[in-house]
């Protein structure tokens, strides 16, 4: 049953990333993955604020490992952070990494905090 769940929730994870990436391409055309940095800082906030309430197992298996999980990308996260680099945008490269851990492990934090309010 626990797959269920899991398999439920990353499959509206994935939906979700797939279509909020596609709009935000599509909005801001540049150098810089904004999709894919907003998509993993959301999501960064988002595990924050469900780990702090407790959620019974099959409410983190359906948000945490499920939704939370196909929503937050690492593979693309890697790929688009290679692929500045061999495009000599070092620059860009270097503030999307480091944005996206930095400002990630706040966002993490900040919606833990958030979370622990309610």
């Amino acid at each position: 049953m626990n797959l269920v769940f899991v398999g439920i929730g990353g499959f509206l994870g994935g939906l979700c990333r797939f279509q909020l990436g596609k709009v935000m391409s599509q909005k801001f055309n540049a150098a810089f993955p904004i999709g894919t940095f907003i998509i993993n800082i959301t999501g960064a906030i988002l595990l924050g604020m469900l780990t702090s309430v407790d959620a019974e197992n099959r409410v983190y298996l359906l948000l945490g490992d499920g939704f939370l999980g196909a929503y937050t990308t690492f593979s693309t996260f890697m790929y688009e952070g290679f692929n500045l680099f061999q495009e000599n945008e070092k620059l860009n490269a270097f503030v999307y990494i480091l944005g996206t851990l930095i400002i990630g492990i706040i966002g993490y934090v900040c919606g833990y905090g958030i979370g622990k309010l309610f």
